[in-house]
């Protein structure tokens, strides 16, 4: 799933580059972004430059659920949880300023039944400040938990991104570069670290890589370490 986000999100990146290019008219720029807009499947919004929704799509605004009146002129940040708007407030500053063309944060988003959490991405679309969306965010939140066998393996199933970052941690990956790899914040892989430690009931990384290889989630004699494919979640 993250790997079908990541092309994605770089096609959507040259996609919409080419849309708001001088080169092309209005009318043709505008088609152009309204299909890759719309036809994604991904959770997207265009944002002004302080970070307001200025067009949300129907993918988003389900993932929301709210309306385009609810959400436009919005800050983008007021829709996630408490936790998630500071972090998401620098990124965003770091793509005014230009020190960075895109970015990848673990959300929460609050909805009225129940919070969903999943990865956030953000592009700074040009650096010529006359279009009115130079900002484009891209929401693709975790499916749901499968179904599976009532046999007790239910709390050792591991996320698609979860199991990169077991494999990582295995072969010796620090947070910081777990977080250059796989394009999230650091907070974000702490958070995946400590879902796991609790999945498997022990305290630190080392007895987690432990008990993942005495469990089977692990395949033993194989380098680098390899998560074991029924051991993730199916989707």
């Amino acid at each position: 799933m993250q790997d079908a986000i990541d092309r994605l999100t770089e096609r959507s990146h040259t996609d919409m580059r080419r849309s708001v290019s001088h080169q092309g008219t209005p009318s043709r720029s505008a088609a152009m972004f309204h299909s890759l807009f719309e036809r994604s499947g991904v959770g997207m919004a265009a944002l002004d430059s302080r970070s307001r929704i200025r067009q949300a799509n129907d993918a988003l605004l389900a993932l929301l659920d709210r309306s385009t009146s609810e959400v436009r002129d919005i800050e983008f940040a007021e829709l996630l949880h408490p936790d998630s708007r500071s972090r998401l407030q620098v990124g965003f500053d770091q793509l005014r300023l230009g020190r960075t063309g895109r970015f990848t944060e673990y959300v929460k988003v609050p909805r009225p039944n129940h919070a969903v959490r999943g990865n956030l991405t953000a592009l700074r679309m040009r650096a010529d400040a006359r279009t009115s969306s130079p900002l484009l965010v891209l929401l693709q939140t975790d499916p749901p938990p499968a179904e599976c066998p009532p046999d007790g393996a239910r709390s050792t199933l591991l996320s698609e991104m979860e199991a990169k970052i077991l494999e990582r941690v295995a072969a010796g990956a620090s947070t910081v570069q777990l977080a250059g790899q796989l394009h999230l914040s650091c907070k974000g892989i702490e958070y995946h670290i400590s879902a796991m430690l609790r999945k498997l009931g022990v305290p630190n990384r080392p007895a987690l890589v432990s008990r993942a290889y005495t469990t089977g989630i692990l395949s033993s004699g194989t380098w680098p370490p390899r998560v074991q494919q029924e051991h993730v979640k199916c989707r």
